[in-house]
Parts: structure tokens; sequence; C-alpha cells
């Protein structure tokens, strides 16, 4: 992902210790995945830098709007209300227009819309938890929603997942895909979740942290968090498909 292939970029080498190990015992699901071998890095293929492609057409006028995309007509979804926007940039600090960005995220108490998901929260019939975007001019995104509920995980006895938001990122094809996730500023459980503590650097974290951002919130209606990601260099926004690096 670039903003301009064209131009010329300085590289910026990687920072292995600014992504987590692979094998992290405490994070329980790192053990069967966690690689035997050393990392091989492959050039990109033919069909993964040239498509398939999305439409920009096909993204609708309500599919950033989590409150209302799915609810019933008059109805919205339940929560606290909340705004996130920032932008995507590159490892120059340029932004990224034209990117496809996808949400999830569980509803306001902590359960997912998914048959597989068996908290006992209950379900919000106004609520699918998804929406997308295209990145504007400097790279800038925005979304509304409802800000989502922690939740229990059998990784330990008492383990609970902090409120986040899933975000997908896609480049000018689909196989260009990066898939990180958003925390909130304040939240204690960010320090107790294993996921979280794969990080060794606390400034890392910091940076999967969306701010409080009282200039963008809506008066009397819904707050604001600001959560910017970095394509690449070595402070590049941790992806889960990609520890490697992007």
């Amino acid at each position: 992902m670039t903003s301009d292939p064209s131009e010329p970029q300085a590289f910026l080498r990687r920072d292995r210790d600014w992504h987590p190990p692979a094998l992290t015992p405490g994070y329980k699901s790192s053990i069967a995945r966690a690689p035997q071998r050393a990392p091989v890095t492959l050039p990109g293929s033919l069909s993964e830098i040239t498509g398939p492609v999305f439409g920009h057409s096909t993204v609708g006028a309500l599919d950033n709007d989590l409150i209302v995309n799915f609810a019933r007509p008059g109805e919205s979804a339940v929560g606290e209300r909340i705004i996130v926007h920032g932008a995507l940039i590159d490892e120059s600090g340029r932004g990224v227009e034209g990117a496809l960005v996808e949400v999830w995220q569980a509803n306001a108490g902590g359960r997912y819309r998914h048959r597989r998901d068996g908290y006992l929260a209950p379900l919000d019939a106004n609520f699918a938890g998804c929406g997308r975007m295209i990145t504007g001019a400097g790279g800038t995104y925005s979304f509304r929603t409802v800000r989502p509920g922690p939740y229990p995980w059998p990784n330990g006895p008492n383990d609970w997942r902090p409120a986040h938001i899933h975000f997908s990122l896609f480049g000018h094809g689909f196989a260009q895909r990066l898939i990180t996730q958003m925390y909130f500023e304040g939240d204690p459980l960010i320090a107790r979740c294993p996921i979280v503590r794969t990080l060794n650097d606390p400034a890392a974290i910091a940076q999967l942290t969306a701010r409080l951002d009282m200039a963008a919130a809506m008066p009397m209606d819904a707050l604001a968090y600001r959560f910017d990601i970095v394509l690449r260099g070595r402070r590049s926004t941790f992806f889960e498909n990609r520890p490697e690096g992007t």
C-alpha cells in the first residue's frame, strides 16, 4: 500500500523488536500457530499486485454508520454512541487515499452477531457490528458506531478482551490486505490482555490505542476517538496477519 507508487521512497528498516515474537505462551493460541522455521521473504506475485480489485461504487452511503446501517427504519443500535476517525498513512507520513477500510466489532454488551459466539450477553437486533468506507484525501476515514463491550474468552481461567474494534485494510487489490485492531484510551483491561502483552514496547501498545478527541465529538450526541494507522517502517502499526512486517 502506497500513496503514489511512482514516487521514490526512503527505505525504513523494520524494527523486529517492535513486533511481538511468534511464540508467546501467555497467548495460548500462539503455541500451535508459531512457525518452527525461520521466515522466508517472497516477492509479491502478479495476481497479488494487479488484482482483483474492489469497486468504489459498491460502498453505500450508510456503510460507515454502524448505528443505523442494519437497524429497522426509525430505530438505532443500543449503546454509547461514538465517532472513530483518523488517517491511513505510509511510512513517510503521507496519506494513503482510496483504500478500502472494513471494520467489525462486538455490540455494547460485548457480543458478536455470529452463530459461534456463545457469550451470554444479549444480541441487539438493530446492530450487526460491521461497516466499511474508502479513505479520502490525506488518507482520512471516519465512521459512527457504539462503543463495544469487553467479553470473556477461553485463553485462561478469567481472561477478558478489552473493548476493541477490528480493522481490515485493502490496497489496490483484495490480496493486499492488512488486519489490526483498535483499543480505547483508559481501558484497564488493555494491560491485562494476553494478546496485548505479546508486544514488548509500550509505545507499540499506545499506537493501537485510540485517543479521546473532544474536538471531533458531536455535542449531546457522540464522543470521538482518533486512531491513525501507519503502514510499514520501524513504527508501523502491528498487523495481526503480517507480524513479520508489511
